[in-house]
């Protein structure tokens, strides 16, 4: 049964939107999240649809169902703001990326951790890097019940909070660490998904920070330079030399904490000079 675990932590007029990843948790994002709203920033961490439940949970929904939900928070959210900025992890910053192309007039600015377009990092198997054949093999009806299982190091490189990560998933607790992998027409549907989004990165106009750990397991620093030189808006870099995948909770979650706040409250100021100007 799916559990509801997103969650709101209210600040000011200005507010991000967090997007966990493919068979994640909002629980990924909630540290950002807390760090953000010190700085000053509302947030709202919300549920992917189809997450934080069974497989059979996921394998409900594909990619549109899970951006359908992204679009309606969105709107939600924005509805009480001056300023809204999106925000995601892996799957979740495609998401972003995708409302940015889609509604220039609703997102001021987007945090990109960890972009997944395609699963190439230093530690996914042989078989996981052909997962872009997935789509055909779905067509094709094969391996509903088949899943590409994580491994370590679980995009974490700190060893502390990666056996705690890894308990909480392989104990079966998706609400708080996600499923221990990605069932395959899950999969497929991501894979779908990243080519929509690629051809539409021209219409992101809104400014990007990009954040990629340089030694990403699960996806290579290439996803980053995909966005970077794609996307029409302004872009930011920056790379992590002391993570893996999952940076909002590994070493230097703090520096990207301090990164986005700032990156985020220099178009606040700079949207609310210009409306001011205007008046």
């Amino acid at each position: 049964m799916i559990q509801n675990v997103e969650f709101r932590f209210e600040g000011g007029r200005a507010g991000v939107l967090l997007i966990h990843g493919l068979t994640g948790t909002p629980a990924e994002m909630r540290l950002v999240g807390k760090g953000l709203n010190r700085a000053g920033f509302d947030v709202y961490g919300m549920q992917l649809a189809g997450h934080c439940g069974d497989a059979e949970d996921l394998l409900a929904t594909g990619w549109t169902d899970w951006y359908d939900s992204v679009k309606a928070a969105a709107e939600r959210y924005a509805a009480g703001l001056d300023h809204l900025f999106v925000a995601g992890l892996s799957m979740g910053a495609v998401l972003a990326l995708k409302l940015a192309a889609d509604r220039p007039d609703l997102v001021k600015g987007v945090g990109v951790y960890g972009a997944t377009f395609r699963y190439d990092g230093w530690a996914t198997p042989w078989y996981g890097k052909l997962s872009f054949l997935l789509p055909l093999i779905d067509r094709l009806g094969i391996g509903r019940k088949r899943m590409v299982y994580e491994n370590e190091p679980y995009g974490l490189r700190d060893e502390r909070i990666r056996a705690q990560i890894s308990s909480l998933m392989l104990g079966g607790d998706s609400a708080a660490a996600g499923l221990p992998g990605n069932p395959w027409p899950s999969l497929a549907e991501m894979y779908k998904m990243a080519a929509v989004v690629k051809r539409d990165l021209p219409k992101v106009t809104a400014p990007c920070l990009i954040a990629h750990a340089t030694e990403d397991d699960i996806a290579s620093v290439g996803n980053a330079h995909l966005v970077e030189r794609s996307v029409s808006g302004p872009v930011e870099m920056l790379l992590l030399e002391d993570s893996y995948h999952m940076i909002t909770i590994d070493r230097e979650r703090r520096l990207l904490i301090d990164r986005s706040a700032d990156f985020f409250g220099r178009i606040a100021n700079t949207t609310a000079d210009g409306a001011r100007a205007a008046a």
